[in-house]
């Protein structure tokens, strides 16, 4: 990572960046073409199937999609595991005790009783929480969109039941990523209050100096190789005082 003469700092190189735009597009697409058919009853629905030639070519291009979200996975952990294991790359989205306690210091911090929020380092909670999630159910995904897309290979060695509950559990699964995504992770990336009218961050690969003090100050220190209390100190003033609300 760099830091410009603007004060902005590079945190995601141009494989990060075309990753997550390859992403949110086979995600969008699995959505769309998914939600329609579960809930084909509805207008909007029907104008979607039409518009895309078909039930059959609407279920072509979904499977087609998982495919590519399958390899965009895939190679997503590949990567991560070469990294760690030969280019020795911190395992910086691994889950700790420190981001539960990160998660409480900032409810602290929420309610007035300190002055800075949790000195969290690359990855916050809330983006190790989004992102595990995003791995899990991807996982629940593919394994399920398979048994649908091959009942009968897979009845041939799994019980009956494992197919329509393969469906509800696609289905179900499906509709909490979609809420998921327009609900927390849009938030985050468009309205909310440190980032409105829009976190640029993934698209330019860029983040300013202030957002990097006040979201990963641990990150920070360690590349200025300052104490993080001298940031936080500058920033917020002394670490852990509380202010008039917490007095």
């Amino acid at each position: 990572m760099a830091i410009s003469s603007h004060g902005s700092i590079k945190r995601f190189g141009i494989g990060r960046i075309v990753e997550h735009q390859a992403n949110a597009l086979v995600f969008a697409i699995l959505v769309i073409t998914g939600l329609s058919q579960r809930f084909h009853e509805y207008k909007v629905s029907h104008w979607i199937i039409l518009s895309l030639g078909g039930v059959d070519t609407m279920r072509f291009v979904h499977r087609v999609s998982g495919f590519l979200f399958t390899a965009l996975i895939a190679v997503h952990i590949a990567m991560g595991v070469y990294g760690v294991v030969r280019k020795r790359w911190p395992a910086s989205m691994m889950i700790n005790v420190n981001d539960f306690r990160n998660a409480m210091e900032n409810m602290r911090y929420y309610f007035g009783i300190t002055n800075h929020p949790a000195l969290c380092d690359r990855y916050d909670y809330k983006q190790k929480f989004e992102y595990w999630g995003v791995i899990a159910g991807g996982f629940l995904m593919i394994t399920t969109g398979l048994i649908l897309w091959f009942p009968v290979q897979f009845a041939q060695f799994l019980p009956g039941e494992f197919i329509p509950a393969a469906k509800a559990a696609h289905s179900n699964e499906a509709l909490l990523a979609f809420l998921v995504i327009i609900t927390w992770h849009i938030y985050d990336a468009i309205f909310s209050p440190e980032v409105f009218p829009l976190d640029t961050a993934i698209f330019t690969g860029r983040i300013s100096r202030e957002r990097m003090v006040h979201e990963h100050p641990l990150e920070l220190a360690r590349m200025e190789n300052v104490p993080v209390e001298e940031i936080v100190k500058h920033h917020h003033g002394p670490a852990g005082a509380k202010t008039d609300a917490g007095e």
